[in-house]
């Protein structure tokens, strides 16, 4: 009698299914099918069911998996989340498969992509990560680039593209692809983005000659393409969906169908070179991400000014901060005192499409001739990580003399008619 674990082959009338056996019901079957994607199956459709091979208990040692020569490597980074979960079917509990055997049993297809080689970096949920984690991948990143093709981030989505920023400054040169992956739905659910996430950044870093952090996940809600976004210009746009990432006043980078095949919609990405890795890793912890609204009162500015060494203000249209009338003069003339004691205020916008400009209105006027920095398309949360890193790297007065400028492409130079960019989000 086949058990949960066990590798099944089910026969039906509509074909065979193999796979592995799931904890089911009285009146359905379920495979987790080698693709890594689960199905169910009506018990009344089984014609028959084998066992093909019984499942592992716990005290059995996962067998090492022979690397092929004519494959590339790739060394797979754990930092904690859901994609390197797996289910323990006789328990129903949920382990992590840090070991590069593990994660070949949980995504199978990777083992004819490339030789994997893995390291838990961190283990913690995306939310609590901390700049020193950041010093810790890129540390990590550093020990294995000269060993390997490529790097496969595995990480929480909720914070995946404050990370992704944060490499992209550290490292100003490396010359190999890094590509950070999540998972919107766990990889014990039939609904999971995990499996082609993984592949698809596998399947790039095998076949294309770009070099740089990326970020890999579904431009879709099918299951047939995955996009390769820049590490500056992405956000996580939905809570739940497959396809929550999207490309902001930008387009990806390339795309990634489910055979492999490339599409690269950008044709001036960095590419792979023997020039050697550069690593700046300092961050300045005391920076801050203020959002404003309406009714917003002067204690916070004052709390801001005091406390840190930069804040980035994250505005409403153009980059307004309520400073204007009677009321708000007090915010104003905090942030002045502020910035000529040599705090630096960035500015950029909540409405993520579009850029802020210092000269459309005479109150955005107020706060550039005062020394605010506007950052032009940048997102809140880039500008953020970059006023961070440029401060634990350069002094002040550089700092903020860079932090407007275009270093890894934060910036988009010149606005494109905004179609070219939503019509691609909302066809996605």
């Amino acid at each position: 009698m086949a058990e949960p674990g066990d590798r099944v082959k089910a026969m039906t009338n509509d074909g065979s299914f193999e796979g592995i056996l799931m904890p089911g019901s009285n009146n359905s079957v379920f495979i987790k099918l080698d693709s890594g994607y689960n199905i169910g199956i009506d018990s009344k459709k089984i014609s028959s069911l084998k066992v093909l091979g019984r499942g592992m208990k716990k005290k059995d040692e996962v067998k090492q998996v022979k690397k092929k020569n004519n494959l590339p490597s790739i060394a797979i980074l754990h930092t904690g989340g859901t994609i390197a979960s797996k289910v323990d079917y006789r328990t129903g509990g949920v382990s992590a498969g840090y070991s590069a055997e593990e994660f070949l049993e949980m995504f199978p297809g990777l083992s004819e992509i490339a030789n994997i080689e893995t390291k838990a970096v961190l283990n913690i949920m995306s939310e609590d990560i901390c700049f020193a984690d950041y010093v810790k991948l890129a540390n990590a990143i550093e020990e294995f680039s000269g060993k390997c093709d490529g790097i496969i981030i595995g990480h929480g989505t909720d914070t995946l593209s404050y990370t992704s920023a944060a490499l992209a400054f550290m490292f100003e040169k490396i010359n190999i692809p890094v590509i950070l992956v999540g998972s919107q739905r766990s990889s014990d659910r039939g609904s999971s983005d995990s499996a082609m996430n993984v592949q698809s950044a596998a399947r790039f870093i095998a076949s294309s000659d770009f070099a740089g952090i990326a970020i890999c996940m579904h431009s879709s809600s099918n299951d047939d393409q995955c996009a390769i976004f820049s590490p500056l210009k992405t956000r996580k746009m939905h809570t739940s969906r497959r396809d929550a990432f999207k490309a902001i006043n930008d387009t990806p980078i390339a795309l990634v169908d489910s055979f492999g095949k490339m599409d690269f919609i950008k044709k001036d990405y960095s590419r792979k070179s023997n020039e050697k890795t550069i690593l700046k890793p300092g961050f300045e912890k005391d920076v801050c991400l203020l959002k404003t609204h309406p009714n917003m009162s002067q204690d916070i500015f004052d709390f801001c000014t005091k406390r840190y060494k930069a804040i980035v203000i994250e505005g409403t249209g153009l980059g307004h901060a309520p400073v204007n009338i009677s009321n708000n003069q007090k915010n104003y003339e905090a942030l002045k005192s502020y910035i000529k004691k040599g705090g630096i205020v960035a500015v950029t916008s909540q409405c993520i499409y579009g850029r802020v400009h210092p000269s459309v209105y005479s109150n955005l006027r107020r706060l550039s001739e005062i020394g605010c920095i506007f950052c032009e398309d940048m997102l809140p949360e880039t500008a953020f990580i970059k006023a961070a890193w440029l401060l634990g790297n350069y002094k002040p007065a550089e700092a903020a003399g860079l932090l407007a400028a275009n270093l890894r492409g934060e910036i988009t130079e010149r606005s494109l008619y905004e179609k070219d960019f939503l019509e691609y989000s909302y066809k996605n």
